[in-house]
């Protein structure tokens, strides 16, 4: 049975609205790279990496100390229920839109399904004591970077972490680490509502111009994530049409992308990078000699495609192996 509601906290609002903006400008920069305006690839250059991981772990602390405020005093199942109906919707949106414009790389499990579930599975730890809540979120941070198996690659177990390198998406969010980020997020609230801060949260309110747009950004976050994108990606493609980009395309060919993923998952494994340029350079060479690009990318290759795919793993190996 759930009790009464708690006021609005303005400063999450706030912080809300400050991560929509941060990754706003990740996106702006993501599509300007995609369509050939810009040389700086987002997904490989490590301040965009770091900037990239630091909103998404403020949008799932967010997540956590969201669902101590929202149910923190009993769960409230129809405010749950509705929100978690118009995330999972949502959700299916962004699978939908980016299967249309990125078939072979469409998000299956992406921010909003991973908000989506680990609201669901947060509602089983709220009353869990904060010293525990901290200790279960760094063990499921911990556990994806201290095991990994190249089987959770594969969209089907992908959305649970573990993978050396990344599955065939633009945007994967797996249970593990992430949801320990949720965790953590819910250990600081609960912390957070039985010390001095939690009145002062609870009383902070800004009238500044800026304060308040942030704050009212904030509660309509969904809205502004949902429909950013293809706002972006439409300006951007007009612009196409009108003048074609200055620089070369930017999307990676067959073979660049599967060097790209190649060399991660070789690294992944503690490999050095100069024995991962042989080895994955003897690869794509003999994918492409062979033409077996269908091999590599099936999901449940055939009894041959595995054959063949060992054949050239165990041959480059021993090509890398050689010294340079």
């Amino acid at each position: 049975m759930s009790s009464g509601r708690r006021p609005r906290y303005q400063l999450l609002d706030l912080l809300r609205g400050l991560a929509i903006i941060a990754m706003v400008v990740f996106h702006i920069a993501w599509d300007l790279y995609y369509f050939g305006y810009s040389d700086v690839d987002v997904t490989t250059v490590l301040g965009w990496v770091v900037f990239q991981k630091s909103i998404l772990s403020s949008f799932l602390l967010l997540v956590g100390a969201g669902l101590v405020l929202a149910h923190g005093r009993g769960i409230r199942w129809n405010m749950f229920w509705r929100r978690f109906g118009i995330l999972v919707g949502c959700a299916l949106l962004v699978t939908a839109g980016t299967y249309w414009m990125f078939p072979d790389f469409f998000v299956f499990f992406g921010v909003l399904h991973a908000i989506a579930l680990f609201s669901l599975m947060g509602l089983a730890f709220l009353r869990w004591p904060p010293w525990l809540l901290v200790v279960i979120g760094v063990a499921v941070i911990a556990a994806n970077f201290l095991y990994n198996d190249p089987m959770f690659s594969s969209r089907e177990l992908g959305w649970i972490g573990f993978w050396p390198s990344s599955p065939p998406t633009s945007d994967v969010v797996p249970i593990f680490p992430w949801f320990g980020v949720v965790l953590l997020g819910m250990a600081a609230m609960r912390l957070i509502l039985t010390s001095p801060l939690g009145e002062d949260l609870g009383q902070f309110r800004s009238e500044e111009p800026l304060a308040r747009g942030l704050a009212w950004m904030g509660r309509w976050s969904l809205p502004i994530y949902v429909l950013h994108q293809p706002l972006i990606i439409g300006v951007l493609w007009g612009l196409t049409q009108l003048q074609a980009p200055v620089l070369s395309p930017a999307v990676l060919s067959q073979s660049q992308d599967f060097v790209k993923s190649c060399t991660t998952a070789c690294l992944g494994t503690g490999s050095d990078l100069a024995r991962c340029d042989r080895y994955c350079g003897c690869a794509v060479e003999q994918v492409e000699v062979g033409n077996l690009w269908e091999a590599v990318a099936a999901t449940n290759p055939t009894l041959e495609q595995n054959t063949q795919l060992r054949a050239i793993a165990q041959l480059c190996t021993a090509m890398a192996d050689k010294a340079p």
